[in-house]
């Protein structure tokens, strides 16, 4: 699939960072049993890749990506731990060419028109805005929408339930990413019928594209 296909299919993305391994089978159960299929799984812990083989072992159903891909190494073990989609919170041309060798696509970041205009010129035409809220928001959004029609945006970063219909309603918004969807507080707590619960209500976000 391609990322707009991926990153068409759910109104919210969650961002999710898992600490402990055993929460990322049943955190994943919770999220698609609420709705939302698709979930990036950041490298910011060490069980980041293995509990992205777990998901995929476990939930074929899952559509799971990594998140936070910094490295050109970050690719080739996202690759062996079967990744589906991959999301960076930048652009430079190691991560172009790492995507070019990759078996999955990639989300790239950006946070201004000049790296837009170098992510679209690698051939990219879905990007993350990142850190949304910090880059102008809405605001931005709105303003890029008229240079670049031709680009569609995950904002990404600083967007809670409360900001996520406004975003949602861009036309050049295709979905946004959240973290709110599996807060640490019900997650150390195990509470997944509360993260599906959330799930639920960020899948019904998807009546507002």
């Amino acid at each position: 699939m391609s990322i707009r296909e991926i990153f068409g299919r759910s109104p919210v993305i969650p961002v999710l960072t898992i600490s402990d391994l055993a929460q990322a089978v049943p955190l994943a159960r919770a999220l698609i049993a609420g709705g939302l299929q698709v979930m990036e799984i950041t490298l910011r812990t060490p069980v980041a890749l293995a509990s992205i083989a777990a998901i995929r072992k476990a939930i074929p159903d899952a559509i799971v990506g990594v998140g936070t891909l910094t490295r050109a190494a970050d690719f080739a073990a996202a690759d062996r731990v079967g990744a589906q989609f991959g999301v960076a919170p930048g652009f430079t041309p190691e991560l172009a060419a790492a995507a070019r060798g990759a078996r999955f696509p990639l989300l790239p970041g950006v946070m201004t028109p000049s790296e837009l205009i170098v992510a679209r010129q690698a051939g990219f035409n879905v990007l993350k805005l990142f850190p949304a809220h910090q880059a102008g928001g809405i605001e931005m959004l709105r303003t890029l929408c008229t240079p670049f029609p031709d680009i569609s945006f995950c904002p990404t970063g600083g967007i809670t339930r409360a900001t996520a219909p406004a975003y949602l309603a861009l036309t050049n918004v295709i979905s946004v990413g959240g973290s709110w969807v599996a807060p640490g507080e019900l997650l150390n707590k195990a509470d997944w019928e509360g993260i599906e619960s959330l799930a639920r209500d960020a899948a019904s976000l998807g009546k507002l594209r």
